[in-house]
């Protein structure tokens, strides 16, 4: 087991670096001078020249990669090219209001879709697992935006049980934090909770027609108990592997709930950078969404192993 996580952190670092080189270079093609878009273009040769200077774009382009490579891995991201500020404290602050919107969203997508897909399952030729199908692929048809509108519109608008936008910090006021996370938590939670309960379904039913529970009813055990003991551990394989996937969708793709919503996110933070042609907070963002999703990628391959017991004896 030991030499699998040290493989998986050496893949970890070989592809981050890759990614580092792939996002400079793609921003460098990006375009337009940075200098220039900060002044306008009424700015003087000097004064371009100064900024330059400045910003560190009148260097050789491998000096400016390892000068931002190496201070990704200090955790200093450089000034905004736009504002002129520390773009680090922005970050660290945009990724926190992200994290825990979206894995707020993504608990409470589990904590419904695990019983609701794995009844889905075991109820399949029921009443009540058609309707459960039925009203997962609603919820699967059904944007995020488009959630967060309507609830907006149902609880916000017309009821005023919660307010419509904004976002209060937890140690400012965490009454008015819970408050303000509830809608745009139920937006994400509602669409991603109806993807995982077709995903649960489907695995839960895989592994009820698998050899060893028919084995494990043929010694005694109740279907329920059957798949309690035996069942659900394999079925949470395929799960582990698309809530993974979803979580890092869900951090790029939160970015419309922000939106809708206000919300200070990483999201919006990369989309104004895009707007105003901030390069470097753009670069910089990218790579920590990059960094985010390895790191998802490297904690699900390590449940693997405590999941599936083969994985560790290979291991």
């Amino acid at each position: 087991m030991a030499l699998r996580i040290l493989i998986n952190l050496a893949r970890f670092a070989v592809t981050y670096i890759v990614a580092t080189v792939v996002v400079f270079l793609f921003m460098r093609l990006v375009p337009g001078d940075p200098a220039q878009i900060a002044l306008g273009v009424n700015a003087t040769p000097e004064l371009l020249e100064q900024t330059r200077a400045e910003f560190g774009t009148d260097r050789p382009l491998i000096v400016q990669y390892f000068d931002w490579f190496f201070g990704l891995l200090r955790g200093d991201f450089g000034t905004s090219y736009l504002t002129r500020t520390d773009i680090s404290p922005m970050v660290a602050d945009r990724v926190q209001v992200s994290l825990i919107l979206v894995l707020t969203a993504m608990a409470i997508a589990l904590l419904v879709a695990i019983p609701l897909g794995t009844w889905a399952a075991v109820k399949h030729r029921n009443l009540s697992g058609v309707v459960i199908g039925v009203g997962s692929q609603l919820g699967v048809a059904i944007p995020g935006f488009l959630a967060g509108i309507l609830l907006v519109l149902v609880f916000a608008v017309n009821l005023g049980w919660l307010p419509a936008n904004g976002w209060t910090a937890p140690s400012v006021d965490f009454v008015d934090f819970l408050r303000r996370l509830v809608l745009p938590v139920v937006a994400l939670a509602s669409v991603q909770g109806a993807i995982l309960t077709r995903y649960v379904r489907s695995a839960v039913l895989e592994v009820m027609s698998e050899d060893y529970l028919r084995t494990a009813r043929a010694k005694g055990l109740s279907k329920t108990g059957a798949l309690l003991k035996h069942g659900l551990r394999n079925a949470a394989i395929p799960v582990i592997t698309v809530t993974g996937v979803q979580i890092a969708a869900l951090i790029i793709g939160a970015v419309v709930i922000e939106r809708v919503f206000v919300i200070p996110g990483l999201g919006s933070m990369l989309l104004d950078a895009v707007g105003n042609r901030d390069l470097l907070t753009v670069q910089s963002v990218v790579m920590v969404l990059v960094a985010i999703t390895l790191i998802l990628n490297l904690v699900v391959d390590l449940l693997y192993t405590v999941v599936d017991p083969r994985m560790r004896r290979s291991a």
